[in-house]
C-alpha cells in the first residue's frame, strides 16, 4: 500500500524555542505529568492521531489522509528504540494523543510498551501549543509531531514526520547528533 507523505505546511514553524506549558496530562501508568515540570534533561513527546484498537478499526478515508497511518509501527519503533534513546541521553519518552488514558492503557499493553503514554482528549496540549491538528471520524486529532523538550523549552521539532515506523531511529540520530555538538 502507498501512503500519501505529509508535506510540511509551516504549523509546526513556531514551536522551537517556546517553554513548555503548563498542561496536565493523565498518564497510562497512573497519576499524571506536567509538561513545564519534566524537570532537567530532554524528554521526546511523540504526538500521534489515535491507535487503533486489536479490532483494527480506523475511520473512513484513513489511508487518504497524509500521515494519518502508522501510529502502532510508531509505537513499536519507540518500543524497540526506548533504552537506546535512554542511553543516548533522554531523560523519558512519551506518546501523546487526543485518546481516552482507558484507550492508550489497552495499547500500551498491548504492544508492551516500557513507557507512558499520555491522554490529550481535552486538547489542552493542541490549544497551549498550537499545534496542527486534523478532523477525521468526527474527532479532532493530532498530526504527527515529536516535541524534544530539554529543561522546560521545545528544543526541537520534528514535523511532519514519515514513515512513522522508521521514526524513533531518526530521533536516536537527533540526539546522538545533539550529544556529540
Amino acid at each position: 500500500m502507498t501512503l500519501p507523505v505529509p508535506e510540511d505546511d509551516g504549523a509546526a514553524d513556531h514551536l522551537r524555542g517556546l517553554a513548555a506549558p503548563h498542561v496536565t496530562l493523565p498518564s497510562t501508568s497512573g497519576g499524571s505529568v506536567t509538561l513545564d515540570a519534566l524537570g532537567p534533561g530532554r524528554t521526546v513527546l511523540y504526538v500521534y492521531p489515535l491507535t487503533a484498537g486489536p479490532d483494527g478499526v480506523v475511520p473512513d478515508g484513513w489511508d487518504d489522509i497524509p500521515g494519518a497511518r502508522g501510529c502502532t509501527p510508531e509505537a513499536c519503533d519507540f518500543r524497540d528504540h526506548h533504552e537506546d534513546l535512554l542511553a543516548a541521553g533522554a531523560a523519558g519518552v512519551y506518546g501523546v494523543s487526543a485518546q481516552d488514558t482507558d484507550y492508550q492503557r489497552e495499547a500500551v499493553d498491548r504492544l508492551h510498551l516500557p513507557f507512558a503514554m499520555l491522554s490529550d482528549s481535552g486538547l489542552g496540549l493542541a490549544g497551549a501549543l498550537r499545534l496542527p491538528t486534523f478532523e477525521a471520524g468526527g474527532m479532532t486529532l493530532f498530526k504527527r509531531i515529536t516535541l524534544v523538550i530539554s529543561d522546560g523549552v521545545i528544543e526541537h521539532v520534528f514535523y511532519p514526520v514519515f514513515p512513522p515506523g522508521e521514526h524513533a531511529r531518526e530521533v536516536l540520530a537527533w540526539f546522538r547528533s545533539a550529544s556529540r555538538g
